[in-house]
């Protein structure tokens, strides 16, 4: 769930708003879709207190599609190594979808535990740029708001993962929640676009 801007020495680039609005529409469409495939299968989402196939497979997933994201992110704002939070936020999916292959063998209760830490630190982040993104691109308290709710999400999914009640269904309720916000940014910018045009 994570946004990047770039500031080098020189220039300052930052993905433009239209950009964003068709980025944000394919995250939307994943997470809905990502959504489902976790409601569908949730009966079959554990075996004792081990995730299945299925659920090790969408749990890995996850944080790997919001390295893509970010990637196709950098590439619409023509950035490259001087985008430090988008390196940063890679470097942590990419870690996150490698701690996810070894949590999804071991119990329900790390891989919860992987997921929230992440969920935590991947809504710090998007906090943080979204903030930062205020003035360049504007419209951006959707994703402030969906940064917070990111960052207290991930430390309640830590939180349960200790506890024998933990689910892994409860995960698609925090996608379907970053589903909502990224298409309350779309009509957020577009309204702004709109505005200026006139």
């Amino acid at each position: 769930m994570t946004q990047t801007t770039v500031t080098s020495s020189t220039t300052t680039t930052t993905t433009t708003p239209s950009g964003l609005r068709s980025l944000y529409l394919i995250r939307v469409a994943f997470s809905l879709i990502w959504v489902a495939l976790v409601v569908t299968t949730s009966a079959s989402l554990m075996s004792t207190d081990r995730p299945t196939v299925i659920a090790a497979v969408l749990l890995v997933i996850y944080p790997l599609w919001d390295v893509i994201a970010t990637l196709l992110e950098r590439r619409m704002a023509g950035t490259g190594s001087t985008d430090r939070v988008g390196t940063t936020n890679v470097a942590l999916g990419l870690a996150t979808a490698a701690g996810m292959i070894i949590a999804v063998f071991s119990t329900i209760g790390t891989a919860l535990f992987v997921f929230g830490i992440w969920a935590l630190l991947s809504g710090a982040i998007q906090l943080v740029v979204a903030i930062r993104r205020r003035r360049t691109v504007g419209a951006q308290w959707p994703m402030v708001i969906s940064g917070g709710l990111s960052v207290l999400a991930g430390a309640s999914f830590a939180a349960m993962s200790a506890s024998a009640t933990g689910s892994l269904s409860t995960v698609a309720g925090y996608s379907a929640f970053g589903a909502f916000w990224f298409l309350v940014s779309v009509i957020a910018l577009s309204i702004r676009s709109r505005r200026e045009k006139r």
